[in-house]
């Protein structure tokens, strides 16, 4: 069975971690390993007071992610798990506040379809079709991003980028330092890690681009 570091499952990975920037696969069986990171976005998106997590945000390269629009975790039944979404449709064009628990206290405008139309799975293995607009439409495109190594830092504006210049830099030196004092390995290191894991989970057939089985 392929066995993913507790570590990776207790904390969100912050920029420049190359997680962010690394193509997470599809799933294509939920095993109890899956179902541990599932628990973990959950619990992490709660923790830290936000809407939605995606996988390479835990430094785990699989195509999913947890989202609750509301952000209450008393409101269970507005949490969606999706594995393996692709955007089918994009409508219409809309600019609002965006921010990103793997970039914390940073937010700008970022411009989005009004509304998507998503097909995925969810973790029985049951598809999922369903067209939103408004803030889960805007969730839903943010975390998607995630599993394709593209983030919201790549859709400001020159004014918007110019704004959070300080800050990125700023994440920039504390992920340096804390390699640095030995608190993370190399970005060589890291990117190797990401890999073992991705043939790891090839080997127990846990990606796929099949539907997913549980």
């Amino acid at each position: 069975m392929a066995i993913i570091n507790k570590e990776s499952l207790v904390k969100i990975v912050r920029f420049p971690h190359p997680a962010l920037r690394y193509k997470a696969q599809p799933v294509k069986l939920v095993d109890n390993e899956v179902r541990k990171v599932i628990d973990a976005l959950r619990d992490l998106t709660y923790q830290n007071e936000g809407l939605g997590l995606a996988a390479p945000q835990l430094a785990v390269p699989l195509q999913i992610f947890f989202m609750n629009p509301t952000g209450e975790k008393a409101q269970q039944h507005e949490e969606r798990v999706f594995l393996n979404p692709v955007i089918t449709m994009r409508e219409g064009s809309i600019e609002k506040e965006e921010g990103c628990l793997s970039f914390p206290e940073l937010y700008q405008n970022v411009r989005r379809a009004m509304k998507i139309q998503v097909k995925a799975y969810d973790p029985e293995g049951n598809p999922i079709d369903l067209i939103v607009d408004d803030l889960p439409a805007r969730i839903i495109q943010h975390e998607t991003d995630h599993l394709h190594g593209k983030l919201f830092i790549d859709y400001f504006s020159t004014i918007g980028k110019l704004a959070s210049r300080g800050m990125i830099s700023q994440f920039e030196r504390e992920f340096n330092q804390a390699q640095e004092r030995g608190e993370l390995p190399s970005k060589k290191e890291l990117l190797r890690q990401l890999r073992q894991l991705e043939e790891q989970f090839k080997e127990e057939s846990l990606i796929s681009e099949d539907q997913p089985k549980t």
